[in-house]
């Protein structure tokens, strides 16, 4: 990359984060993002115990894409999470890439977006999440569009680890001190510990059973949990 696209993509990204608070330098630099590449949404999740755990978006549809891909535990982010590597989905209304990711695809076509790009926040051998951006048009990134983005996810993995680290520890490993940041998904693994009291099963089982009644109902995953941790919704064995 140029010195000069360097420069201008850092200004881009300074002038967003200016002044923010930590807990909003998630959202300023989805924004960031926006503002650099062909895309209309971008949002970041977090590595987690299991599951992405969506931690900031652009907008409201770049969160429900976020959010479907959670309670689906499939899709372009979930799969450049588990690899470390990048994922693009220029096309998620035919082909192959509709073919990899069939109810995520059709979710997301429905929704209106037609490719996804999902960039490690790391590498295969430490990966703490995702950015992934998200566009309405099929088509590929371009080679100077995929170097922006890259150096984007580069900056995004610099900025989150370097925000305050919190007291808690345990679900998001080497990233747990952003749980702070991702609270509302901390009744997704409080509902996970009651289902496996209630049915006596793994974290992993009861997580599944957690994504399947809500993907059956239609739901996301973070409000199936909301139900369970109310304990308006039970999964006792029969």
């Amino acid at each position: 990359m140029r010195d000069r696209d360097r420069e201008r993509i850092t200004d881009v990204i300074a002038q967003e984060v200016r002044g923010a608070e930590p807990g909003e330098v998630p959202e300023r630099l989805c924004a960031a993002a926006v503002r650099l590449l062909p895309v209309s949404g971008a949002s970041v999740s977090l590595r987690g115990d299991g599951m992405l755990v969506p931690l900031s978006a652009s907008s409201e549809l770049a969160a429900h894409l976020m959010e479907v891909q959670a309670t689906l535990g499939d899709g372009p982010c979930q799969r450049a999470a588990d690899t470390g590597a990048p994922v693009f989905a220029s096309d998620l209304t035919t082909g192959r890439d509709a073919g990899r990711w069939p109810v995520f695809a059709q979710q997301a076509a429905a929704a209106g977006v037609r490719a996804v790009y999902a960039l490690p926040l790391g590498d295969s051998a430490v990966c703490v999440g995702t950015l992934d951006l998200y566009r309405e048009a099929p088509g590929e990134l371009d080679p100077q569009e995929v170097r922006t983005a890259r150096y984007v996810a580069d900056v995004v993995t610099v900025a989150l680890m370097a925000l305050p680290r919190g007291e808690e520890a345990g679900r998001l490993g080497d990233g747990l001190w952003l749980s702070p940041l991702a609270t509302g998904h901390d009744e997704v693994y409080q509902a996970v510990g009651m289902v496996m009291a209630q049915r006596g099963v793994p974290a992993d089982e009861a997580l599944d059973l957690l994504r399947a009644h809500a993907f059956a109902e239609g739901r996301t995953v973070l409000d199936m949990a909301h139900d369970v941790v109310a304990r308006s919704t039970r999964f006792d064995a029969d």
